[in-house]
């Protein structure tokens, strides 16, 4: 007799489920910061955007690329302008 096809459902494995946000451990881990710098900028205006799930606090991958432009782009921060030639 053929398998139903919850039996069948139970045997194939599920792709994984996509990460969508960081915890603050693996943002400053990813962005190769310490945690106390972390919150040094937080405390300064200039970390990423937060959202607060239950009692844990998440970055998206969205807020966490806007974070870098953004510092990227600001002058004096990473980068020199070299004299023109």
């Amino acid at each position: 007799m053929p398998k139903s096809r919850t039996q069948f459902a139970a045997v194939l494995p599920r792709p994984p489920t996509p990460r969508l946000a960081l915890s603050i451990p693996e943002f400053c881990e990813a962005h190769g910061i310490s945690e106390g710098f972390f919150y040094k900028l937080k405390k300064q205006g200039e970390g990423p955007r937060e959202m607060k799930v239950g009692a844990r606090t998440l970055i998206t991958f969205e807020s966490a690329a806007e974070w870098r432009r953004t510092r990227e782009n600001q002058p004096g921060r990473g980068h020199r302008e070299l004299p023109e030639s």
